[in-house]
């Protein structure tokens, strides 16, 4: 029941874009982090909901091949009911929410009702679709004018509306819209009003994701291309000379990486940069995060070995979490990086080194192979009998460094800097891609990430790994991943997420599927 006394919120009609998260505008992801309700579509990449807040309330409100869970007028009511509830609500919705999005509707049915909202526009399918798929919408030499109609029509409603005739006679580009099914009827009004049945024409389904695919031909040949080809929605049609230019421009589907899913395993904080480099390679990222980072459930010991940092002759530190959290920890307590004078700096990993030097500080030094193992040959040529060692690392982690360390005779303490939980959040959608076979590479950056997936997935989805790539960072996650019966088809000769994702390029580059 609604609070009388409490303050309506608001709500952001949002443009999500075509499918490509990256298309989603800075605002939209604003408006997303600061949500308390999420309302989206069938369309929109659930990638997008990475950037909510974790306990935001996700509800969908989708509409797949003509089948609608809720009707716009419950929509509608459900946007009300949520704002007065004294939430900020988004409406995420594909595409732009005034290009056939309903946004108008919704628009009008909150200002009735008093409640405030903000239109955050999107890039418009016509628009995103185009480009992925290197066809220009205008051109001097071929269109100067473009025409957006929608391909479908209302529940029970046979006749789409258009005005055939003047569409017809348009020199410029027409676009359609959610047309797939409508496509037979489409050409056949467009020629029988005078259309050149030559007229190039082209479909692309699922615009701007991994699963883009573009058949093209002409007015009187596509529906039997469509028909051969069991072309179904989502799908828009883009009719012109225009269409001609797609062999000159096409970008998008010629990258490494182009029609592979590939799943991020890592946890949400520390996947972007792997999200970018897989995007940047034509791949469509999916976000699963299996772990959480967050700080330990007491800082006591952590404390204690800062208030004697001076002690110590080495800090080491084994990853870039390690790094973050020991970094925050020492600015709560009123520190800075003039505590760590004469203190020796190690890290296994240049991203640990990079987390470092984005502070200020030098690292002494940095082994050849990014394991722990090789951090002991090196601190075994410097002599450590008798030396005292902080390792700020996770709550549970591997035992080797420390336990080498005090077998050649040095004083280690080790204390937890942060800890992984499980997310909470659940994701359908990476469910139901890997149930339809749409998943090709998962990754794993970490034996944890590894342990958790499989206990996150359970039994019951197990099974549907069985044509899906594994793609592991090192050695160690490597034999981590074969332990729990799993095969290893991709491994880096350097441990680094940079070279994870060339290796997966490489793989794929040279044929292999």
């Amino acid at each position: 029941m609604t609070d009388p006394s409490k303050k309506p919120g608001r709500v952001f009609l949002v443009g999500a874009g075509p499918g490509d998260v990256g298309l989603l505008t800075l605002r939209g992801k604003e408006c997303l982090e600061r949500a308390d309700v999420v309302v989206y579509d069938y369309l929109v990449n659930w990638n997008m909901m990475r950037f909510a807040k974790e306990n935001a309330e996700t509800i969908y409100a989708g509409k797949k091949e003509g089948h609608a869970t809720i009707t716009q007028d419950e929509i509608n009511a459900l946007l009300i009911q949520k704002a007065r509830e004294g939430k900020t609500v988004v409406r995420l919705k594909g595409g732009d929410p005034f290009i056939f999005g309903r946004g108008g509707e919704e628009a009008m049915a909150l200002k009735k009702a008093g409640i405030a909202f903000t239109i955050v526009p999107g890039v418009t399918s016509p628009v995103g679709v185009a480009a992925y798929a290197g066809i220009p919408l205008t051109h001097r030499d071929f269109s100067s004018t473009v025409s957006i109609i929608t391909g479908s029509n209302e529940k029970d409603q046979v006749d789409m509306r258009i005005d055939w005739e003047k569409i017809a006679s348009r020199s410029g580009t027409l676009v359609f819209l959610m047309g797939a099914r409508k496509l037979p009827q489409i050409c056949d009004n467009l020629m029988r009003f005078g259309k050149d049945p030559d007229t190039p024409i082209a479909v692309i389904q699922w615009g701007t994701t991994a699963r883009q695919r573009t058949w093209t031909g002409t007015l009187k040949t596509i529906v039997a291309i469509a028909a051969k080809e069991k072309i179904a929605p989502p799908a828009l049609t883009i009719i012109g000379e225009v269409v001609n230019m797609k062999p000159l421009i096409e970008w998008y589907e010629t990258l490494p990486l182009f029609g592979k899913t590939v799943v991020i395993t890592r946890a949400e904080d520390q996947a972007d940069s792997m999200f970018e480099l897989l995007q940047e390679s034509g791949a469509e990222p999916v976000s699963f995060p299996v772990i959480q980072t967050v700080a330990p459930e007491s800082w006591d010991p952590f404390d204690q070995a800062l208030s004697r940092i001076s002690e110590y002759h080495g800090l080491i530190f084994t990853s870039v979490n390690g790094v973050k959290f020991f970094m925050r920890r020492l600015k709560e307590t009123d520190q800075d990086i003039r505590d760590l004078k004469g203190v020796r700096i190690y890290t296994i990993g240049p991203k640990t080194e990079e987390a470092l030097r984005a502070f200020g500080i030098r690292v002494d030094v940095v082994p050849q192979d990014f394991v722990a193992e090789s951090l002991i040959e090196s601190l075994t040529g410097e002599g450590v009998k008798g030396k005292r060692f902080l390792i700020p690392r996770a709550k549970i982690a591997r035992e080797i460094l420390p336990d080498q360390l005090l077998d050649m005779g040095a004083e280690v303490d080790v204390v937890p800097a942060y800890q992984t939980v499980a997310p909470t959040r659940k994701n359908e959608d990476f469910e139901r891609r890997l149930k339809d076979g749409a998943i090709d590479i998962i990754t794993f950056t970490s034996s944890s990430t590894v342990t958790n997936f499989l206990e996150r997935i359970g039994p019951e989805l197990r099974p549907y790994l069985k044509n899906v790539t594994i793609a592991c960072i090192g050695p160690i996650t490597a034999d981590t991943a074969r332990e729990q019966g799993l095969n290893v088809d991709i491994l880096p000769k350097q441990y680094t997420v940079d070279a994870l994702v060339r290796a997966i390029e490489d793989r794929f580059s040279a044929g292999t599927q």
